[in-house]
């Protein structure tokens, strides 16, 4: 249930209403923004009167919310979420690029790459340390020794540490990482969207390969109901029937989810296409529809990269689509918007 306040309400009348409901076993989310005040109610809302809840002099509007998802909703929470992520931030009119290799190499391998996307323009690197394969006997990535890897890049330059995590265990490992990424495959380990929900960093929710957005935005749901509200969303292409491309990535999120969710959405163009040449158009059309921010893969050597190097950019390549995509971004920002209701 939605209570809106009228503006400028009693201060009095508000924390009696509050009060109220908490009384009535409710937990309240508030939702502040510049013409209006939203009380979000999550609970056993059935116990509620709509009427005489609507009949105090503070209330312009009562709604019931038919999804059930709550806190990811935007009826909850109209205004964007916007992520601070050390001296950057996701979401608000910025175009977050998170870039980075597939798997940590070595120290000298990420320390390259991170001094070349922060000087293209990337204001996250991202890398993989743990990392899920479909295959037992593929590379598994470096562990621990790429987490301290990682954390070198990130004094040598100062960029930000996005990297996934895989299991409960590893949590405690991730003291110098700024955004705890969450794969495709774990996007419905309930459990371990608990535990990162249970701490304060950022997370990155990939969605499933065959998920829908409900059951998308169900997964941020259990994160932020544990009292993390930093959840950013990344489409990374879905599992379809056309085997020309790794997977088939869907735009068509971007839009759709602008209505559904306050929560900043980004989009993985490399693991949706699985090939480096279609990065850059994909790329560019995430942001003419309207994405947050990219997470693209680079490597120095793509050929003799240890994982995904078929759909990582050289640093050169990275370079010219990243100032594109600035510029790009820029020049759409000063366009009137265009309502689609």
């Amino acid at each position: 249930m939605i209570v809106i306040l009228k503006k400028n309400p009693n201060p009095d009348q508000v924390q009696g209403l509050v009060s109220w409901l908490e009384g009535k076993g409710i937990t309240i989310h508030r939702s502040v923004g510049a013409n209006e005040t939203v009380f979000g109610l999550v609970g056993d809302t059935s116990v509620l009167d709509i009427g005489l809840i609507s009949a105090l002099d503070i209330v312009e509007d009562v709604k019931r919310v038919a999804e059930p998802y709550k806190e990811a909703n935007r009826k909850f929470h109209p205004e964007d979420t916007v992520i601070k992520v050390g001296n950057t931030q996701i979401g608000g009119g910025n175009l977050t690029v998170i870039a980075g290799p597939c798997s940590v190499e070595s120290e000298e391998q990420i320390i390259g790459i991170a001094k070349a996307v922060k000087a293209s323009g990337a204001t996250m690197l991202r890398g993989g340390a743990f990392k899920p394969r479909t295959s037992p006997y593929s590379f598994q990535g470096l562990g621990k020794q790429a987490l301290d890897y990682l954390s070198a890049a990130k004094r040598e330059t100062g960029l930000p540490i996005v990297t996934e995590l895989m299991d409960i265990s590893q949590l405690e490992l991730f003291d110098d990482v700024d955004v705890i990424q969450i794969g495709t495959r774990n996007m419905q380990n309930y459990d371990l969207l608990k535990a990162v929900g249970r701490q304060e960093k950022p997370v990155l929710l990939k969605r499933g390969m065959a998920s829908t957005y409900e059951e998308w935005l169900m997964s941020a749901e259990y994160i932020m109901s544990e009292g993390n509200p930093n959840v950013i969303l990344c489409e990374r292409g879905i599992r379809t029937f056309e085997p020309s491309t790794r997977n088939t990535l869907d735009l068509t999120c971007i839009p759709l989810l602008r209505k559904q969710t306050h929560l900043p959405i980004l989009i993985d163009p490399s693991h949706a296409t699985g090939k480096y040449a279609l990065v850059p158009a994909m790329s560019m059309a995430a942001v003419a529809a309207g994405c947050d921010g990219l997470l693209i893969e680079v490597h120095n050597d793509p050929q003799h990269a240890w994982s995904d190097g078929a759909q990582s950019l050289r640093p050169d390549k990275f370079d010219t689509l990243c100032r594109n995509l600035l510029s790009m971004h820029e020049y759409l920002g000063a366009m009137p918007r265009i309502d689609y209701e």
